[in-house]
Order: C-alpha cells, then sequence, then structure tokens
C-alpha cells in the first residue's frame, strides 16, 4: 500500500465519521459557533467575566467532543505504544503526508480564510466577517479537524494498523 494511500485513510474515516454523527458534532460545535459569534461581533459590550466564562463552556463542549468521539472511534479495537512506534518507523512518510493535509488545510482556513480575506474587506466589515467565519468554521472546520486527529491517533496506535497497512 502506497504511503499517500494510507495516509488517506485517516480522512475518509473522518468524514465517515463526521457524517454518521453529525448531530453529535454540529450539536456541541454550536456552543463555540454562538459564543464565537456573540464575542467577537459584540465585543466591547460583554462583560468580561462572561466572556471568560464562555470561553471555558466553549472548552468544555470541545473537549466532551473529544471524548465523545474518541469513545466512538476506539470502540472494539485495542491501541497499544507499540503499534505506534512500529507504525512511525514503517509508515512515516504516511505521517508527513498527514502533517501536509493538515498543513493545507490551515493555510486555506486560517491563513486565506481568516487573515488574506479579512483584509481585503473595508474595516467596518471585519468584525462581522470574522463573527460569521468563526461561527461556520465551528461546526466544520475545527470539528474535523478535531476528528482527524483522533482518526491519526486511531490509525497510528491501532494493534491491526501494521497489518492493513
Amino acid at each position: 500500500m502506497s504511503e499517500l494511500k494510507l495516509a488517506l485513510e485517516v480522512p475518509r474515516w473522518t468524514w465517515r465519521c463526521y457524517t454518521r454523527h453529525l448531530a453529535l458534532v454540529v450539536g456541541l460545535s454550536l456552543v463555540a459557533s454562538v459564543q464565537r459569534l456573540v464575542t467577537v461581533n459584540w465585543t466591547e459590550e460583554i462583560d468580561p467575566v462572561l466572556a471568560t466564562a464562555s470561553e471555558v463552556v466553549v472548552l468544555a463542549a470541545r473537549l466532551l467532543l473529544v471524548v465523545l468521539v474518541w469513545r466512538i472511534a476506539v470502540a472494539g479495537l485495542t491501541l497499544r505504544w507499540s503499534a505506534g512506534r512500529e507504525f512511525a518507523r514503517r509508515h512515516w512518510r504516511s505521517l508527513v503526508w498527514q502533517a501536509v493535509f493538515l498543513g493545507v488545510a490551515f493555510a486555506v482556513f486560517e491563513v486565506l480564510a481568516e487573515h488574506v480575506v479579512s483584509a481585503l474587506l473595508p474595516q467596518s466589515a471585519r468584525q462581522t466577517y470574522l463573527a460569521v467565519l468563526l461561527f461556520l468554521k465551528n461546526p466544520t472546520v475545527v470539528a474535523l479537524t478535531l476528528i482527524w486527529w483522533i482518526g491519526v491517533v486511531r490509525q497510528v496506535f491501532r494493534s491491526d494498523s501494521l497489518v492493513t497497512a
């Protein structure tokens, strides 16, 4: 199996996991979406204590998402450190591909969408653009990235990963 093909198994699994558990993922991600929309759009009007408390709620929702997706991802699997070491030794190129994929996603959705496009807008539109962008990114880009990382760990540490690889 080619290293690129092996690396592509993770985004495929990520997409299947995301779509199969869409209500869970989007539901928990909307906590961050709404919080970002409100705090970015009305920064000056929000009490700093309330803003900080809302960040704690967002963190709790994201941690819950990670825990629940982790449980889904590893159900019925055995993960082993030794499998991870062997996978990294034998398939390090696949891990490089993962870094490339995630780097491209970061460049497009963070650098390009958040910074380059924002800089092209008039100053008066930037705050609203950022608020809406963050609202949309939380249940999509952020959630998919969290699931992707879980998928990478799942692939690397599966005790049967070297059999299928």
